[in-house]
């Protein structure tokens, strides 16, 4: 397949800027891939979408405020986005920089602590924060929560807490899984009460995931890197759901990339590692039952993925709905609930 097999008109102006005051206030698009009926729903309206029994699973993953400023030397304004912490004081980074350093290159922060350019992998610098505190604790005092390219404005203090999920716990990400922006406390509390389960698995969304495809010819394309977990306690929430007629409701591609990573023997299983899994139509997804997602780019990845989960064409016809009836678009937009052919009721 081809990348412009994956292309749709997207007016900027459907492109969310800025959260809702409420998550849970949602649109909610419900697209039903065994009749090729599309609904306009409340993202509340999941509760009776969804049936006790249920499985929702989750990506737990917390954002770093991974945004960072600094000077070289000469005086040259340097913008880091770390894309991995891989030490305590190491990490894997994009720089925006007039002039790229070569190793041995040192950057200083607005602190007056520096970073020793190590050489490059790929894309990325590899840093060493030649600093007394952690990574982690760098970023906290100086980090800005990386806002994705699209979102045409700085990152303010209202995006500490709304570019992340209420259920964050494992730090790493340098993205949002923005599907699970839409839930709180409150709709999360109704789930339960309806028979709804919760799972979690960790995956840690990387710089990577807003990169374009560059290559016409999809094979051609190479996926980024990112790294997750999936515990053994999931693993037999998954079971136990299956048994009892239950279905596994994935919460965001995310949870997707990282449960099809972990299928061995055609059943999902504990793993943690890394995956380049590149999921695209003529690829069966066997993982999930369900996906609640938000909007993707023209001629993405993601497109891709939810194209392989319930078919090119109805995703296409989807989207021409959603941007005709001005759903907002991308993290900071509406949702989707798809449901794939086949999919028990």
């Amino acid at each position: 397949m081809k990348k412009s097999d994956f292309h749709f008109d997207l007016p900027p102006e459907l492109i969310a800027q800025a959260p809702l005051p409420e998550r849970s206030a949602s649109r909610l698009l419900v697209a039903d891939a065994r009749t090729h009926a599309l609904a306009d729903r409340s993202f509340t309206d999941l509760v009776e979408l969804l049936q006790p029994g249920d499985l929702l699973v989750f990506n737990d993953t917390r954002v770093l405020p991974a945004r960072l400023f600094g000077r070289k030397p000469s005086g040259g304004l340097v913008e880091i986005l770390v894309e991995r912490v891989t030490g305590t004081h190491e990490a894997r980074a994009q720089l925006g920089v007039s002039k790229k350093p070569k190793a041995g290159g040192r950057i200083v922060l607005a602190d007056g602590s520096e970073i020793s350019v190590l050489g490059r992998d790929g894309e990325f610098f590899l840093l060493r924060f030649d600093t007394v505190e952690p990574i982690e604790k760098v970023l906290s005092r100086l980090g800005r929560m990386p806002l994705p390219p699209y979102i045409e404005r700085d990152a303010g203090s209202a995006d500490d807490e709304r570019y992340q999920t209420v259920f964050a716990r494992h730090s790493g990400a340098v993205a949002a899984p923005t599907a699970g922006l839409h839930f709180d406390a409150d709709l999360l509390r109704r789930l339960e009460a309806r028979g709804v389960e919760s799972g979690y698995v960790t995956l840690h969304v990387g710089a990577g995931t807003f990169q374009p495809v560059r290559s016409e010819r999809l094979e051609d394309h190479v996926m980024h890197r990112e790294w997750l977990n999936v515990g053994a306690e999931l693993v037999e929430k998954i079971r136990r759901a299956r048994e009892r007629g239950g279905r596994v409701v994935a919460v965001g591609t995310t949870v997707v990339r990282a449960l099809e990573s972990s299928i061995r023997d055609g059943e999902v299983a504990p793993f943690a590692g890394e995956t380049q899994i590149f999921i695209v139509p003529g690829y069966r997804i066997t993982s999930i039952d369900a996906l609640v997602t938000n909007f993707h780019l023209p001629e993405s990845t993601l497109l891709m993925l939810v194209s392989a989960f319930a078919g090119r064409e109805f995703m296409l016809d989807a989207y021409r709905h959603a941007v005709a009836g001005r759903y907002r678009f991308f993290s900071y937009g509406d949702a989707m609930l798809i449901l794939p052919p086949g999919a028990p009721t």
